[in-house]
């Protein structure tokens, strides 16, 4: 079954540190410690794996994001990416190739899933009976050490 890991991006990003940092990759943008836990993790675990961003949608470690931006699901900003836009991205973008799909966040990003991902995916959340930001780092760090993937 071809799998593949979304990870969700984060508000501090390298902007932040090098304001004058032009369009960078992806992979590079976001800073959070969360952030960088999933990527640690969907990179030793996951041959494919997307950053899930609510300006730009899916972004695959090399796609380009050109200016910082502060835009997350949940909230009211015009800017959010819409469902129909993700959906789109399954098609442009070969998501649509993937059955399995695992998520790694929190409830904001169950949503959205959830809206884009029809009940031919099979979508798991291996974060989900974690109480916080703060249990979620521990799992992530502790699978990424003891090589052991969070079932």
């Amino acid at each position: 079954m071809k799998r593949l890991c979304i990870i969700p991006c984060g508000a501090k990003k390298i902007w932040d540190v090098d304001p004058l940092k032009g369009a960078t990759k992806a992979c590079y943008v976001y800073r959070s410690p969360f952030h960088i836990a999933c990527q640690k993790y969907a990179t030793v675990f996951f041959s494919d794996w997307v950053i899930l961003s609510a300006k730009h949608g899916f972004l695959f470690p090399d796609d380009l994001v050109l200016a910082n931006y502060d835009v997350a699901f949940g909230t009211k900003k015009d800017d959010i990416i819409t469902a129909e836009a993700l959906r789109h991205q399954l098609k442009e973008k070969e998501i649509k190739d993937y059955q399995e799909i695992i998520v790694l966040g929190g409830k904001k990003y169950r949503k959205v899933i959830s809206e884009v991902f029809d009940e031919s995916y099979h979508v798991t959340y291996p974060l989900s009976g974690c109480k916080g930001i703060g249990y979620m780092l521990q799992r992530l760090n502790k699978a990424v050490e003891s090589k052991e993937e969070i079932k």
